[in-house]
């Protein structure tokens, strides 16, 4: 592609462009944002991507095909521009930049820029008067540094402002941690400046992973202590640099002469891409950093490498050396001085294949959650009962029945739905037991069974993929024997489940089948034998207050059952009744009827 190739605009906007720092956008026909970049220089850059002499990758090809139109904003320095640029990225999200996304929030330590700095770990950079190191994948590793630094160089936790004035004015008083020895009292001027700032200076040391180089300096000052006679003071120092030197060798993951070397890696998984970096000092990775890609534009792993590296280089991060997988030149050679090398084997390539194990973790464990997150969550729930109870298809609709009475008196059943595994309350229905007299639970549930599955099979409504019956053998019987009558007992299966024991009964098998209790199959049975149940007792308990009110209601003079049913029909419940003024009920029976119930009401004798 060059320049030639496009409009006289653009082409006059090329030779234009200035030899200077700052950030440039490309724009199509329809005005809408290409691609933001930042460069030392515009010129260079710039015409670099309209040079005929240039093979571009796929995605720049296309983006260079589509500039009508190119805008830049001036800045004073690189750095500078890298500011701006990530504003606008963030801002605008143009459709070919690669949108580099943090692939956890990892935490760092930091050490404060302020009179006696503190010293704590956080998730957030923000604050440009900090000094972050880290990141730190393992919090345990973490914990671990910040309990060393504690047990040997005692510093400050609390949040006081500890300026010169203020400590000479007495503001502060030691607390807590300075009396079980964590901490000096500075607060109180009790520990002098130049000694607290020659911790930090060691803290520092052995945040950056130079312990050798304090080990040596301890070391020294153990030997001079010594020759002095101040054996307590070199007992202190032997007792440190033992912990250090411990937990430098728990620390160290390759050879102690591989320092400040980066190792920068990219693996792919379908569209997606994961960039890590470590940084290596004196053998012990020091930092570590994962970001994602998402793939658009079949981007290159040399591109997405460069993007991260650009980044790195920007930020001072980079070392002497850097190791990666993949072949790797920088676009702008001349931006870092140190090292490109791809190791095929040694301490340097078990780094690199450290770091892509990184990769792939990070990668399977985004698509797994991605997967996680499509997929039906109560799928796995439903394929699991599925498997317990043997049936040919997904239970995704199930019906589920129960019958509730009081000494035989207002029998009725109720029916829930689950469909998905979740409950469908719109097609929950209550039922009325018509043809059988007294407590027979049995004969109930063949009831409902029939008049239920009739109703399905005259209206066209769709069967379940499961019926479900509160009971044991003889609830289940009877249910079957109903569906036997309508053709349905080979067409959709159904079992029992006994209170007791949780157990499950299926037809022609005298042995209930037992689901472990843990299962989430069983789980799901129970949710809807309850739900039916919660469901039946509230519709029984409504009808039994409806005809305990009725009863009451016409035993009182001059009100019969007409009157009492005219007010349940227009209330809809006791409750409300109970409630109404009496104005209201004088609009449904009369003033003599009205005044007569509200006096019974208010007595309680309803």
């Amino acid at each position: 592609m060059t320049e030639h190739t496009h409009s006289d605009k653009v082409r006059e906007q090329l030779r234009l462009v200035p030899d200077a720092p700052g950030v440039y956008r490309y724009y199509n026909k329809n005005g809408s944002l290409l691609y933001i970049g930042k460069a030392k220089s515009l010129v260079k850059r710039v015409r670099s991507y309209f040079n005929s002499g240039r093979a571009h990758s796929y995605r720049i090809a296309t983006m260079v095909a589509q500039i009508d139109d190119i805008q830049y904003t001036i800045t004073h320095s690189e750095s500078e521009a890298l500011t701006l640029e990530n504003n606008f990225i963030k801002e605008h999200q143009p459709k070919y930049n690669i949108n580099l996304k943090d692939g956890k929030t990892y935490p760092y330590i930091c050490i404060t820029k302020e009179r006696f700095p503190r010293v704590f770990s956080t998730r957030d950079r923000s604050d440009a008067q900090t000094e972050y190191f880290g990141p730190f994948t393992s919090v345990k590793t973490m914990h671990a540094f910040i309990e060393l630094i504690r047990q040997n160089y005692k510093f400050r936790t609390c949040n006081y402002s500890l300026t010169e004035a203020n400590v000479k004015a007495g503001k502060f008083k030691v607390c807590l941690e300075y009396q079980i020895g964590n901490c000096k009292g500075p607060c109180e001027g009790l520990f002098p400046e130049e000694a607290y700032l020659q911790n930090i200076a060691a803290i520092r040391k052995i945040l950056k992973g130079h312990m050798r180089e304090l080990i040596e300096q301890l070391e020294g000052e153990m030997y001079a202590a010594a020759e002095e006679y101040a054996f307590e003071k070199a007992e202190v120092l032997r007792v440190m640099v033992e912990k250090i030197r411990a937990f430098k060798l728990r620390n160290t993951v390759v050879s102690e002469e591989i320092d400040a070397v980066d190792v920068l890696t990219v693996d792919r998984l379908n569209d997606l891409a994961v960039i890590n970096h470590f940084h290596v000092t004196h053998g012990a990775i020091t930092a570590t950093h994962s970001w994602e890609v998402r793939i658009r534009f079949d981007e290159t792993d040399a591109e997405l490498l460069g993007t991260v590296f650009e980044r790195l280089v920007q930020d001072g991060e980079l070392g002497k050396e850097l190791l990666v997988n993949v072949d790797f030149t920088p676009e702008d050679e001349s931006s870092w001085t140190g090292q490109i090398k791809q190791p095929t084997r040694g301490d340097r390539k078990m780094l690199v294949d450290l770091s892509l194990k990184n990769c792939r973790v990070l990668l399977e464990e985004k698509v797994w959650k991605q997967t996680l997150k499509k997929k039906d969550p109560t799928e796995p729930i439903l394929e699991q009962l599925q498997k317990d109870l043997h049936l040919l298809t997904l239970p995704r609709h199930i019906e589920c029945f129960d019958n509730s009475n009081f000494h035989g008196t207002y029998p009725v059943a109720s029916m829930v739905v689950f469909k998905g595994g979740k409950a469908a309350k719109k097609d929950y229905r209550h039922f009325k037991i018509k043809t059988v007299e007294g407590p027979n639970d049995f004969a109930s549930m063949e009831e409902i069974i029939h008049r239920r599955y009739k109703r399905c099979l005259d209206e066209g409504i769709p069967l379940p993929d499961l019926i479900i019956v509160d009971g044991g053998k003889g609830q289940l019987s009877s249910a079957a024997k109903s569906l036997e009558e309508l053709g349905l007992l080979r067409k959709v299966p159904i079992i029992g489940i006994a209170k007791k024991l949780e157990e499950i009964y299926v037809l022609n098998d005298p042995i209930p089948l037992h689901i472990d209790k843990r299962s989430t199959s069983l789980k799901l049975i129970q949710q809807l034998r309850n739900e039916a149940h919660r469901f039946g007792i509230t519709f029984h308990r409504d009808l039994r207050s409806k005809g305990t009110f009725v009863t009451h209601l016409t035993d009182l003079p001059g009100i019969g059952k007409g009157s009492a049913d005219k007010l349940l029909s227009h209330f809809r419940s006791v409750k409300k009744v109970k409630e109404a003024t009496l104005e209201e009920l004088v609009a449904v029976v009369g003033q003599s009827r009205a005044e007569l119930i509200k006096a019974a009401i208010e007595g309680n004798q309803i």
